[in-house]
């Protein structure tokens, strides 16, 4: 068997929860390669929505085992709140029966916050747009080697060898005039975290995933943010911390390459971003603020209003190159229901030629070249076969297989779970 990829090809917010929530009862594990609280994946059931930061997507399914990998990092304050906020909203969940936490992922500490909003709110140090939750201080940390793991929560000296990374960072931030939470508080609501995390199955995941894959289980490695905010392949430095590439989840869970299979691709009809960085086809008018609107694109983690964006072909050629993309799943489709037109940006234009792929960067005096194709009217959220789907709507998604190389093979028609259409070549001739 091999171990399928779900990730996102834009700047995050794609929909990946509700494709993975769809589709993971057919696998036997879902997997988090990457990433920490920063992450924010939405799910929808019995018509409530959840978002899950840390947990795979595939926690409500009693059959499948969740698996918090080595490449993640791990605030067991956040952790804590999350599976007793879930356990409301669902108390049929028993994620202490199936979910496991790699013992080699990194803790994030009270201050690695305290680091991140210091960082972020002072002048002598760019403004990122982070979302707060010290994930960057957690993985700089862990790659200066000065950071803790969650293996050594069971060690005798973990509460000493904490206190002193707490000590240390204290006095940093009082040399920068932060005004500073208690220090017994902050170390008081941590150590009762990890208590609470003493709870779950921590164990050497990638012998797991691995001793899996050699007797036949399917395994679903779920991604965080997307493939523009990669740290070496996205729009740098506005980006995260940590690979959200396909190759990221063979580093982050310990899998070889040799075994992944299929590797979803989760794009929106239209772009959006939140924080700062490069953005070409941000739309400035009125029109960006009716998608916002009629898209609710507020961050799911933070609530900050999403920048909006057309679809950049040549950003989401990219991130399908560098993924090895072999489906593609178009969300938010719904949203543009009702444009008299929508436009789709195909490639840039230079003094001296053209550009139809971008990387992370692009010249100042690239020119985005927008192709406008007409728009589809009615309400599609109903539609359940896609052969009824409107023509201006076949027509836009064979235009994005033509140029994008690969298929569409699912579109989502609205914001409930159920709201997806697969997509058949054949549907999309007129």
């Amino acid at each position: 068997m091999n171990m399928d990829i779900v990730l996102g090809l834009q700047w995050g917010d794609e929909g990946k929860g509700k494709f993975i929530d769809l589709i993971s009862e057919s696998y036997d594990i879902t997997a988090r390669f990457n990433g920490g609280a920063n992450a924010g994946h939405s799910i929808e059931r019995n018509r409530k929505r959840i978002t899950l930061k840390s947990l795979p997507s595939g926690i409500f399914m009693k059959n499948v085992q969740n698996v918090i990998g080595t490449g993640t990092v791990l605030d067991p304050v956040s952790f804590r709140k999350e599976i007793l906020n879930l356990q409301l909203f669902d108390e049929t969940v028993q994620p202490e029966k199936n979910l496991v936490i790699s013992k080699k992922a990194h803790l994030v500490l009270p201050t690695h916050r305290l680091l991140d909003i210091f960082m972020e709110d002072h002048p002598d140090y760019t403004t990122i747009g982070t979302t707060r939750n010290g994930i960057a201080q957690a993985y700089s940390n862990k790659i200066l080697r000065q950071n803790l793991r969650v293996c050594d929560i069971e060690s005798v000296d973990f509460k000493s060898r904490v206190q002193q990374i707490l000590q240390r960072d204290y006095r940093l931030l009082a040399n920068g005039d932060m005004v500073l939470p208690s220090l017994e508080e902050i170390s008081s609501e941590f150590f009762e975290a990890v208590e609470f995390l003493k709870k779950f199955t921590r164990t050497e995941t990638e012998i797991f995933l691995n001793t899996a894959l050699s007797e036949g289980k399917k395994i679903l490695a779920e991604g965080s943010q997307a493939a523009m905010l990669d740290i070496d392949h996205g729009t740098y430095p506005y980006v995260t911390s940590s690979s959200t590439t396909a190759a990221g989840a063979s580093s982050g869970l310990g899998v070889s390459p040799k075994k992944v299979g299929e590797i979803f691709g989760i794009a929106k009809a239209y772009c959006t971003r939140v924080g700062n960085g490069m953005f070409p086809t941000e739309i400035f008018d009125y029109l960006g603020e009716e998608i916002r609107k009629k898209g609710n694109e507020f961050g799911s983690n933070t609530g900050r209003p999403r920048r909006i964006g057309w679809l950049d072909l040549p950003a989401l050629r990219y991130a399908i190159m560098i993924n090895g993309v072999t489906q593609v799943i178009l969300t938010k489709a719904d949203v543009l229901s009702g444009m008299k037109s929508i436009e789709v940006c195909t490639h840039y234009e230079l003094e001296n030629g053209k550009i139809v792929s971008v990387s992370g960067t692009l010249p100042e005096n690239a020119r985005p070249v927008l192709k406008s194709m007409e728009g589809w009217g009615g309400d599609i959220s109903s539609i359940e076969d896609a052969s009824d789907l409107p023509d201006e709507l076949k027509e836009f998604l064979s235009f994005l297989n033509s140029e994008l190389g690969i298929p569409v093979t699912y579109l989502s028609i609205g914001p409930g779970r159920n709201q997806i259409l697969k997509i058949k070549e054949l549907e999309l001739v007129k």
